[in-house]
């Protein structure tokens, strides 16, 4: 019988909001997308040297996409989903 009330009392209720999940979502998106404008720039001839790989893009931008995007994931994680 005590059993059976705990079971009724105990809601599974989920730890984060809708709003946490949202922000989570763009925080692993904006990750993702840092992570793609890092990779290219190699040569196909190892005894070529391509100075692509130290454009603006793969040394400032991305990095800093990636950066901004674990911002987002801390911020998601923090968030209240109870305040209105």
């Amino acid at each position: 019988m005590g059993e059976q009330k705990r079971k009724e009392n105990s809601q599974s209720e989920f730890i984060f909001g809708r709003k946490n999940y949202k922000f989570m979502v763009i925080g692993l998106a904006v990750i993702g997308l840092g992570f793609i404008l890092m990779s290219g720039g190699g040569s196909d001839d190892p005894n070529v040297f391509n100075p692509e790989i130290f454009n603006f893009r793969r040394i400032r931008l991305a990095p800093t996409l990636v950066l901004i995007g674990f911002a987002i994931e801390i911020y998601a994680i923090l968030l209240n989903p109870n305040k209105k």
